[in-house]
């Protein structure tokens, strides 16, 4: 007994558990290695950024800078990398919160129908009433109305398949999963029967672009994009929770069920947002998340959502300038951004060989 209350004794507990507590590492970081190469990596990716947005602003321009009309070119070219903020933002929290939610990292949230609803909108829009209609559907009410139609679905199926004894999951991706397929393929009969001029003027709008964002957009959108976002960042404790699963959320107090309608809110904000204003993006979202995976070097979302973000601006921005600036092709920008994510997705799919 005495042996155990000398302190200079081996066996003495009490003294090897405080020491023992004192040394724990309690880091997002599994050393400060890690957590001084995420800093330098995250710095690194918003400057090359910044630095690539430059080069759109000011590089290539044909009007001299003492011209008058120098300006008016830099600020629309500024509405461009405004837009391409706002879509790497939308698309790197939503992806990465979604991730989170489901548990799943090979998923996207356009399995939830966002991008079927987009292209099947502006598909009845030219099928119903022509191509003046389609070129005549933009401004703000346009605008919202393919928002408020986007959040509408989504809110069903949380409303739906999320609520009640018997809320699942994974029967709402189900669903959402049908309906998308439903969507796209009324959405692929009606362009069928187009004519060939008017499939190529609905063709522009089906792919995910910067030029179909309109300046006009911003004063509302962006606020909302700044909320929504902070709110997301916000929730990164209970995201750390919620990744970790349904039994262990519970365990810890969290209110699972709650929780993930109340992320998915938010992902579907931020989605919508995304798609109405630039059209969709498939796999950026998925290759901006997966390569924030790798960098990161942490599951704590405070790190990651930051990172993630980065990353998807520095790919816009750098793919932009490379295709408008150097190789002459800025219609083929998000051809190639969602075929570098559909390869990356495939070889994740391959690696995991499950979903």
């Amino acid at each position: 007994m005495s042996s155990l209350m000398d302190p200079t004794s081996k066996t003495y507990t009490p003294e090897l558990t405080t020491s023992h507590t004192r040394d724990r590492d309690t880091s997002a970081f599994q050393s400060k290695q890690l957590e001084r190469r995420y800093w330098i990596l995250l710095c690194l990716f918003l400057l090359g950024g910044l630095f690539c947005s430059f080069g759109l602003l000011v590089y290539n321009n044909p009007v001299p800078v003492q011209s008058p009309s120098f300006w008016p070119v830099v600020e629309r070219r500024i509405t461009a990398i405004v837009t391409m903020a706002i879509a790497a933002l939308c698309q790197s929290l939503a992806t990465v919160a979604f991730h989170s939610v489901t548990n799943n990292r090979i998923i996207t949230p356009s399995l939830l129908g966002f991008d079927a609803l987009y292209a099947t909108i502006q598909t009845s829009m030219i099928f119903f009433f022509g191509a003046g209609a389609l070129i005549g559907f933009t401004g703000t009410g346009a605008f919202f109305t393919q928002v408020i139609l986007m959040l509408g679905m989504s809110l069903l199926l949380y409303g739906w398949l999320l609520s009640g004894k018997y809320a699942n999951l994974q029967l709402m991706l189900l669903i959402g999963i049908i309906m998308g397929t439903g969507l796209n393929s009324l959405s692929t009969f009606m362009r069928r029967m187009l004519a060939p001029s008017e499939f190529d003027i609905l063709q522009a709008r089906l792919f995910g672009s910067v030029t179909n964002a309109d300046a006009a957009y911003f004063p509302i959108v962006i606020p909302i994009v700044i909320v929504v976002s902070i709110l997301l960042f916000l929730s990164a404790n209970r995201l750390n929770v919620i990744a970790l699963g349904k039994d262990v959320a519970t365990s810890f107090g969290v209110n699972h069920r709650r929780s993930v309608i109340y992320v998915l809110i938010l992902i579907s904000l931020l989605m919508s947002m995304s798609t109405a204003l630039i059209g969709p993006l498939t796999f950026f979202g998925f290759l901006v998340a997966t390569l924030s995976y790798q960098v990161a070097s942490t599951y704590d979302h405070k790190y990651v959502l930051p990172m993630a973000f980065s990353i998807g601006f520095l790919v816009l921005t750098s793919a932009y300038f490379f295709m408008y600036h150097i190789f002459n092709a800025p219609s083929v920008v998000s051809v190639i951004i969602e075929l570098f994510g559909g390869v990356i997705f495939l070889a994740v799919l391959l690696r995991k060989r499950s979903l």
